[in-house]
């Protein structure tokens, strides 16, 4: 087991850090790096693949899964083509046994893959490119924006980034139902989340839960001390970052992520206590009050997820801080040429909040009477993509991992 997990991560640590930290290296240094970088192109996907089959390996020598003799199964389940380049990251107890057994064509469920394709497209193709030409705008050239417009920018990225990533998954998971396999679900609207505890339940769940399995839990084995408890929390969230990219950003951003997950897990035997106190519990005004929280919390971390480098984020940061952010929402709505845009987003969280007991924003769909109403809704939506794809399309910002 040790010997593989070497391997793999001997192999991922090669072609996504190597050059990082020599580079490194040699400036703290003031060596050359001629002759010494690789100059590797990343290999599509390699995060997430090699993620996989640690998985398999980890889990074969716990004895949750047998190991499996079939190696067409096997390499099935390591390069499974729709969830191949970023996901979800499946665990072999889950997606290996569904190469195993026999699978019959199943109209119903390839109609609600094709559903979950379609909501994908909408998300990935109508919110989050649109919202790219706004942010690629403002961070390209944020020294000379106002603090309102930064502000509107991170807010962009974050709805950029969830519907691009999630609506890959969508796609990734609605295309495997047209062949009778079943991946686990990777978001559950982490932007209705009332805790930043509660948004890492939600946000890419395949990375998360690995990381909880494999790094968090083994790390405190049978501690039972609140600090290094929390302590392995920053660790873990601090290795996340560094899975995300070869950079001092992501470094940063992970270890944000880490020091605000532990707030959020430390106060919530108080916070429970308040809220019983006060009847908060089923108050849906406190409830999207503690979401606009969590959400703004968010935000500020994403600054350094999307900044080229950690100078970069706190000139961000200063600029954001302006006295005029406060006219952000005047200035929101004041601006022709964001409401495609906001319009598209406010669609989009409509939706996912009238569906969001469900797997996919389209599952409605299914219960829509007659047929002819249900083939008009599928028409306007296509019709809908097509006509407000963005000008300038951009690729899945996961597929640089």
């Amino acid at each position: 087991m040790w010997l593989n997990i070497i391997l793999n991560l001997g192999i991922l640590a090669t072609f996504k850090y190597y050059d990082f930290f020599v580079t490194e290296f040699a400036q703290l240094f003031h060596i050359s790096t001629d002759g010494l970088l690789l100059k590797v192109i990343l290999p599509v996907g390699i995060s997430f693949y090699t993620f996989q089959a640690l998985s398999y390996s980890i889990d074969v020598y716990r004895g949750k899964i047998e190991p499996t003799k079939d190696i067409v199964a096997f390499f099935a389940f390591i390069s499974f083509f729709p969830q191949l380049v970023a996901g979800p990251i499946e665990r072999a107890t889950n997606l290996l046994p569904q190469f195993l057994k026999k699978r019959e064509f199943n109209y119903d469920t390839a109609v609600d893959g094709m559903r979950q394709i379609l909501w994908g497209l909408f998300k990935k193709i109508v919110v989050a490119d649109n919202c790219a030409v706004y942010v690629d705008q403002v961070f390209s050239n944020y020294t000379n924006q106002t603090g309102s417009t930064l502000l509107l920018g991170v807010v962009f990225f974050a709805f950029q980034l969830y519907c691009d990533f999630s609506g890959y998954s969508e796609i990734a998971i609605g295309t495997a139902k047209l062949f009778g396999i079943k991946l686990m679900r990777n978001f559950n609207n982490p932007y209705f989340a009332t805790s930043f505890a509660d948004y890492w339940k939600r946000n890419h769940i395949s990375l998360t839960t690995w990381f909880m399995d494999y790094v968090y839990y083994p790390l405190i084995g049978s501690s039972d001390k609140l600090w290094y408890w929390n302590l392995c929390m920053i660790v873990t969230f601090l290795l996340s970052g560094m899975w995300h990219g070869a950079g001092w950003t992501f470094l940063l951003w992970g270890l944000y992520q880490g020091i605000f997950i532990v707030i959020s897990m430390n106060l919530s035997k108080s916070r429970k206590r308040f809220e019983k106190k006060h009847h908060l519990k089923d108050n849906r005004l406190y409830e999207f009050f503690t979401m606009f929280v969590t959400f703004l919390i968010v935000c500020i971390g994403l600054i350094l997820f999307r900044a080229e480098s950690i100078g970069m984020a706190w000139e961000y940061f200063q600029g954001m801080m302006q006295s005029d952010t406060l006219l952000a929402s005047y200035r929101f709505f004041k601006r022709p040429s964001l409401w495609p845009t906001n319009l598209f987003i406010v669609i989009m969280l409509v939706v996912e909040w009238l569906q969001r007991g469900k797997e996919h924003g389209l599952e409605f769909l299914s219960k829509v009477k007659p047929l002819f109403v249900r083939y008009v809704i599928v028409v306007l939506i296509i019709e809908f993509i097509l006509i407000f794809k963005a000008s300038a399309p951009s690729q899945f910002i996961y597929f640089q991992f």
